[in-house]
C-alpha cells in the first residue's frame, strides 16, 4: 500500500496489540471484516525496533495509518515538548501516516510533566501560544496536523471566545484542521450545561479532517447533577450516535474512528461499531450525491 494514501471516508478503529492478529487476518480475507483504516498512539512506538514495529510495519502495508499523539503539550507556554516532537518526527518519517493529530491541551509546565490533557483558557494569549506551537510542529513534520477538541469538566472565567469560535480562529491562524471528537462534545455539554447540537452547528465542517466516536462513564450525584467522564471505556452511546448522524448529514462523509482505550473489547465488537459508522457514512454519501 502507498503509505501516502489519505484516510478514506470509512469507519476505522483505534488499534491495540490484541487486535493485530485478527485485523491482519481480516485484511488477508481470512475471515472477519477489515477496518477502513487504523489509528495508533505513536508514543507506543517510540522505541527503535522490536515486536511493536514488526507489527506496525505489517499493519501499515495493508491499511492507512493515523497517528494520534498525546504528548506534544501544545498549550504549554514553553512550546511543544521537544523530546516528544523529535520522536514523533522520526516516526512520521518512517511510516508516512495519512494523518497526524494531537490535543487542544497542555501537559508540561515548570519542568514537570503531567499524565493528563489539561484544558486551556480561550484567550488571546492562549491563541498565540497554541498557534506558535502548532506552526513549529507542522514545520518539523512538513505537514498540517489536526487538533482535537477537549472534554471539559470546568470552564475558565474570563474567556475571550466560545470554544467553537476559538477552534475556528486557531485552525485559520495555524493552518491546522480539527479532529472532531463528538463524544467530547457530549461530555462537555453535559458537564458545562450547553447544547451539544448548537456546538456542532457552529463548527465549519470544512475544518474537520477526522471524527472520533467513543463511550464515557456517567456519575449521578445526590444533588441531582450528572457528570460525564471521558474514559473511552464503553461502546459509543446512543446520544453520540445521534449527534454523529446529524453532523454527517450536514458535512458529508468523513473518516470516522471508533475509539476504545479502557475495557478494550475483542476485535469483532470494535469492528461492529465501525460497520455502524459505515452505514451512516454510506447514507450520507448517497444523499450528497443526489444533492450534487
Amino acid at each position: 500500500m502507498n503509505r501516502h494514501t489519505p484516510l478514506p471516508d470509512l469507519g476505522g478503529i483505534g488499534l491495540k496489540p490484541e487486535h493485530y492478529t485478527p485485523m491482519l487476518a481480516a485484511c488477508r480475507g481470512e475471515g472477519g471484516v477489515p477496518p477502513g483504516w487504523v489509528e495508533v498512539h505513536p508514543q507506543n512506538y517510540f522505541g527503535a525496533g522490536g515486536p511493536p514495529h514488526r507489527w506496525l510495519e505489517a499493519v501499515a502495508d495493508v491499511r492507512p495509518l493515523s497517528f494520534h499523539s498525546t504528548g506534544l503539550s501544545l498549550g504549554s507556554v514553553d512550546g511543544p515538548d521537544a523530546v516528544e516532537l523529535d520522536h514523533l518526527a522520526r516516526l512520521v518519517d518512517r511510516y508516512q501516516p495519512a494523518m497526524v493529530s494531537d490535543h487542544l491541551s497542555w501537559s508540561n509546565g515548570g519542568g514537570e510533566k503531567f499524565p493528563d490533557l489539561l484544558p486551556v483558557p480561550y484567550t488571546g494569549e492562549a491563541l498565540d501560544v497554541l498557534s506558535a506551537s502548532i506552526a513549529q510542529v507542522q514545520d518539523r513534520l512538513k505537514r498540517p496536523i489536526l487538533i482535537e477538541n477537549p472534554s471539559r469538566y470546568l470552564a475558565f472565567a474570563g474567556d475571550d471566545w466560545s470554544e467553537t469560535d476559538f477552534i475556528d480562529a486557531l485552525c485559520r491562524r495555524a493552518g491546522c484542521g480539527l479532529l472532531l471528537d463528538i463524544n467530547n462534545v457530549d461530555v462537555s455539554a453535559t458537564n458545562l450545561d450547553f447544547s451539544a447540537e448548537a456546538w456542532l452547528a457552529a463548527i465549519n465542517p470544512a475544518l474537520v479532517g477526522e471524527i472520533h466516536l467513543a463511550g464515557h462513564a456517567t456519575e449521578h450525584h445526590m444533588d441531582g447533577t450528572v457528570l460525564k467522564i471521558d474514559d473511552h471505556g464503553s461502546p459509543v452511546s446512543a446520544r453520540c450516535w445521534s449527534l454523529y448522524q446529524d453532523f454527517i448529514a450536514r458535512s458529508g462523509p468523513l473518516p470516522t474512528l471508533i475509539e476504545r482505550d479502557t475495557n478494550v473489547p475483542a476485535y469483532e465488537a470494535l469492528i461492529a461499531e465501525a460497520v455502524c459508522a459505515n452505514a451512516v457514512l454510506s447514507g450520507a454519501e448517497a444523499v450528497h450525491a443526489v444533492a450534487a
